[in-house]
């Protein structure tokens, strides 16, 4: 009834997005998820992400476990291909594997005005659960009537390489509030151009990201790695201070450079 009043309607000519509604493991296909086809056409053989898995849809199987090639809007489905299990109530979405311009807070606004800006993807990941959720209802009232920010992840830790993963599959913006990214995540991140912006205050977020929507986002001083170190041992001498005994692991570390320390 509510569907009939309503005249609800989806475009079945789109790239597939939906919901996860359930997902198990099993010990003979591996991850298998239950999704619902809420947009679009979804097609054996189309990459997806979902929440923080991606994979290729190896195989499909209708509401009867009938084996289908496609499922249009409204359709319910059963897939196998996911390199994890997802979670249930994930959205999920089909990417195309041909790199795309990635989206980036220097870019955003220039996307926007040629039209190919509607959602702005961010994921959040953050020292603390509270952090998380603060950064997460702040980003989503941003949005205006160009564009809709959504974030579509967000967690609790240094900053990995999974979830680089994710906004390169979906074209998203990493923001980190008092958290790094590991090596791994580094490297890749600048491999695939995925803009990670790393913040230690809410509120510079917010308005750097409302800054970038309108075209007014300023020139910033940012860090520039020379080097990492692990620090070893921990020392006080007299008349000097505290001193670190660290062991250089990535580059080198100058005397007229400064050190920021993470735990």
């Amino acid at each position: 009834l509510t569907a009939d009043m309503k005249e609800l309607k989806a475009n079945p000519d789109r790239a597939a997005k939906g919901t996860v509604i359930e997902a198990r493991l099993d010990k003979g296909r591996g991850p298998i998820a239950t999704m619902l086809v809420q947009n679009g056409t979804l097609r054996t053989g189309d990459i997806i992400v979902a929440g923080t898995t991606v994979g290729r849809v190896r195989a499909m199987t209708d509401a009867d476990g009938q084996k289908i090639e496609q499922a249009g809007p409204s359709v319910p489905v059963e897939i196998t291909g996911l390199d994890d299990v997802p979670t249930g109530g994930d959205i999920f979405n089909a990417v195309s594997d041909e790199r795309r311009t990635k989206v980036t807070l220097d870019n955003l606004f220039d996307q926007m005005k040629q039209g190919d800006m509607k959602e702005l993807q961010i994921i959040v990941k953050a020292d603390v659960q509270g952090s998380v959720e603060a950064v997460r209802q702040s980003l989503e009232k941003l949005g205006n009537e160009e564009v809709r920010v959504n974030v579509i992840h967000g967690g609790v830790g240094a900053i990995s390489e999974s979830d680089v993963m994710l906004a390169s599959a979906s074209n998203a913006i990493i923001v980190g509030f008092n958290v790094r990214p590991d090596p791994v995540a580094e490297e890749n991140a600048k491999r695939d151009g995925v803009d990670l912006r790393l913040y230690r205050i809410i509120y510079d977020c917010i308005d750097e990201i409302e800054s970038a929507m309108k075209g007014m986002l300023a020139p910033k001083f940012r860090e520039l790695p020379l080097g990492k170190a692990e620090c070893r041992e921990v020392y006080k001498i007299t008349n000097v201070g505290t001193v670190a005994g660290a062991h250089v692991t990535t580059g080198k570390i100058t005397r007229v450079a400064q050190i920021r320390v993470v735990r």
